[in-house]
């Protein structure tokens, strides 16, 4: 299978300007805020050279976080705190359960946004295959991982990704929803799509799947996609209208 399109980057590269591995760092359940923090830290000082790559493997407490593109119909119902941050990408939720990674990394020149995205969610598919899930893959127009609809059913959501650079240095991440409750997607409009659902590992295999479980596949499997080991391929099985497309960034949501 080929890639999407050629990357600007070579597919067999590394897109990491530094060679040696990052620092990984499994921190548990932390507060969003705090965690936000901590990444903008550790990106402030990755550019000025004073660390290398790290990569942050957390869970947070439950939480929405708004994208610059969210809209005021995407917000909850339920009075759950919204915190509006810096990513792309419209209205999520982040709660115990889901499995979420932040790189924060210095890319190679010429910097590929649209490759780092796609190398992500290539891990991602990778290993959401690998768990029993052979048939998820891409949903050209709209990032993450997907679960295919059948018989006319709506596909179905199991990975989320939102990213932001800054001066070479990639912040934010991915979110794999292992056994987390789904009632909470249920307030909002996730991603700002109305036309597809939202799954987890465990929904979908029918067997408890742990953060845990899932730490070390992605993680690991996220290297070998950053190194160029693992190449980006063609796993797409839809396309969709992209729920970004042409809406102006909110302020204030």
């Amino acid at each position: 299978m080929t890639a999407p399109r050629d990357p600007f980057f070579p597919k067999e590269l590394s897109i990491r300007e530094q060679t040696a591995p990052p620092e990984i760092h499994y921190l548990g359940e932390v507060g969003y805020q705090e965690a936000w923090d901590l990444q903008a830290d550790l990106a402030a000082k990755r550019a000025a050279g004073e660390i290398g790559d790290q990569i942050l493997v957390l869970q947070h407490p439950s939480i929405y976080t708004a994208g610059k593109r969210t809209q005021p119909e995407d917000m909850p119902t339920n009075g759950l705190e919204v915190i509006t941050v810096d990513r792309g990408g419209r209205i999520t939720w982040h709660g115990p359960g889901q499995l979420v990674v932040y790189p924060i990394i210095k890319l190679a020149q010429p910097i590929d946004v649209v490759d780092y995205v796609r190398r992500i969610e290539e891990a991602l598919i990778h290993v959401v295959r690998q768990a029993g899930i052979p048939d998820a893959g891409r949903v050209d127009g709209r990032s993450g991982v997907w679960v295919p609809g059948k018989h006319g059913a709506p596909h179905r959501k199991v990975a989320a990704l939102g990213i932001r650079i800054t001066r070479g240095i990639t912040m934010h991440g991915l979110a794999l929803n292992c056994n987390n409750t789904l009632e909470f997607y249920q307030h909002i409009i996730p991603c700002g799509i109305t036309d597809a659902g939202v799954t987890t590992l465990s929904d979908e295999l029918g067997r408890e799947v742990t953060v845990e479980e899932m730490s070390a596949p992605v993680v690991n499997t996220l290297l070998r996609t950053l190194s160029g080991e693992l190449q980006v391929a063609d796993h797409s099985f839809d396309s969709a209208p992209d729920p970004t497309k042409g809406l102006r960034k909110k302020q204030g949501v």
